[in-house]
């Protein structure tokens, strides 16, 4: 298999290539990674309404990040060939045309802006992404945020699916939920996740041949939200709702929980 990626370059999307391209089941032609010029920490320091709490928990998320990948980034090999390219530039006529001259076996999809190019009919039935949250339940923006500021730490996921041109619409392929630990944070509850998927990810590039069209989970009954609906009201919520109290809550009472179904290939077991 010959796999394209398409990336951040934040210090979880640099772990994600070069986990990702260690796993000797394919090859990695290129990985094209965007700029952060549009990251949540380069919007919360441009924002002058953002409340110091805001700036504490963007400061939090980065040194989390560092904390759970730096040392693995420095360790693995990197056998992604990255590109580093501008926010936005992944839909240019240019990257477009290079793309599709590597011409990969699928494109592999986390964390890049909105692709609106011809690689979506090009690539169609061989263009995945990942969505860190789980569709159609949260959608949009912090979403695997937003279950733990509305008290539902069993809906913290990622969805792995088919790309369409909308925003996290297409057919599902997978969905894993969050690990959750006693003494947990938002951000150690993300970054495992991040780390579970990308072996996951892997799972499903290496077994693509074998992946099973599943049952999709009702397109209506999820919540859609806005990056402007956090706020400094939201990222209060988070961290009061997110304290070891109610996760040692969540903990004992898991099993009991009625979870709403998520997607499980049948190919991958």
């Amino acid at each position: 298999m010959n796999v394209v990626l398409l990336t951040g370059d934040e210090t979880r999307h640099n772990y994600f290539r070069k986990a990702f391209a260690s796993d000797n089941r394919f090859r990695v032609l290129a990985t094209y990674c965007e700029g952060v010029e549009k990251s949540l920490e380069a919007r919360t320091r441009a924002n002058e309404t953002a409340s110091k709490l805001e700036y504490m928990h963007v400061q939090a998320r980065t040194q989390a990040e560092k904390d759970f990948f730096e040392e693995a980034i420095q360790n693995y090999p990197d056998y992604s060939n990255p590109v580093k390219i501008r926010k936005g530039e992944i839909n240019s006529d240019e990257i477009t045309s290079r793309i599709i001259e590597l011409n990969p076996d699928v494109i592999v999809c986390y964390g890049s802006s909105l692709i609106k190019s011809a690689l979506l009919e090009y690539f169609k039935g061989r263009f995945l992404n990942v969505h860190l949250g789980l569709s159609p339940y949260y959608r949009g923006s912090g979403t695997n945020i937003w279950p733990l500021i509305n008290k539902e730490p069993y809906m913290v996921g990622a969805t792995f699916m088919y790309i369409d041109p909308g925003i996290d619409t297409g057919e599902i392929i997978h969905q894993i939920r969050a690990d959750i630990f006693l003494g947990d944070s938002p951000h150690s509850i993300g970054n495992r996740l991040i780390r579970k998927m990308t072996a996951v990810y892997a799972d499903i590039v290496a077994n693509y041949y074998k992946l099973t069209r599943e049952e999709q989970p009702a397109s209506d009954s999820g919540k859609l939200y806005k990056a402007s609906d956090f706020d400094a009201r939201a990222c209060r919520l988070l961290y009061q709702n997110c304290n070891n109290e109610v996760i040692e809550y969540f903990i004992e009472q898991e099993s009991y929980m009625e979870k709403p179904p998520i997607v499980m290939n049948k190919g991958l077991k």
